[in-house]
């Protein structure tokens, strides 16, 4: 077959419902849902929200969370249209661990070297590394297979930013949860959490974003 006659029967082919764009769209709402689901069906939120919410170290869990999530969202839906790069997203992403290393500097100079370790620790280390993947899995799923839609240049780092994106969305929900509001602990474990994700992300990319 001819190359110009192979153009012609692809031109006659209906166009696809939808979108790319809105199928991401549609995967990051669904995946929303669904992290918020598991979340609120398994762990739920903890009693003593009305107080926690009173304090900055609770509070600063969705500033790290949510800005990763949004930012990993954003490089992922770049990266799954060839051609493009990360662009402004790559800004939201570079904002979070600066965030976190501040809030970690402030908290060693404020609390008594004795106390760190407590403080990094805490009491559901175990709980956040699995909670937070369990709760990402779904959502990992809806977002690769929204990216199969595109056509992703580099599917491993797409993957890996999907993954990233799920593990932010999870994280956020576990922060409502979790007891341990110390900024050592977010930034030990749940970043532990969350990059499991980003290599599961990867994994997934290179297995079913390959053009």
């Amino acid at each position: 077959m001819r190359t110009e006659d192979l153009i012609d029967r692809l031109a006659l082919d209906p166009p696809p419902r939808f979108g790319f764009g809105t199928a991401f769209l549609t995967a990051t709402l669904l995946s929303i849902l669904v992290a918020g689901g598991i979340f609120l069906a398994v762990i739920g939120i903890r009693p003593d929200i009305g107080r926690a919410a009173e304090s900055a170290s609770f509070l600063f869990k969705f500033v790290a969370t949510m800005p990763l999530a949004l930012g990993a969202l954003g490089v992922a839906l770049r990266l799954s249209r060839p051609g493009m790069a990360a662009g402004g997203w790559r800004l939201v992403l570079g904002a979070v661990p600066v965030l976190l290393a501040t809030a970690v500097a402030l908290e060693l100079h404020q609390v008594p070297a004795s106390l760190w370790q407590s403080r990094l620790v805490g009491s559901n280390a175990g709980f956040c590394l699995i909670l937070i993947p369990l709760m990402a899995i779904g959502p990992l799923a809806l977002l690769i297979a929204a990216m199969r839609r595109g056509a992703p240049e580099r599917p491993a780092l797409a993957g890996g930013f999907a993954g990233l994106a799920a593990g932010g969305i999870a994280a956020t929900f576990y922060a409502m949860h979790c007891p341990d509001d110390s900024p050592l602990f977010v930034a030990a474990w749940y970043s532990a959490a969350i990059l499991v994700m980003g290599v599961a992300g990867c994994l997934a990319g290179r297995r079913f974003l390959r053009w």
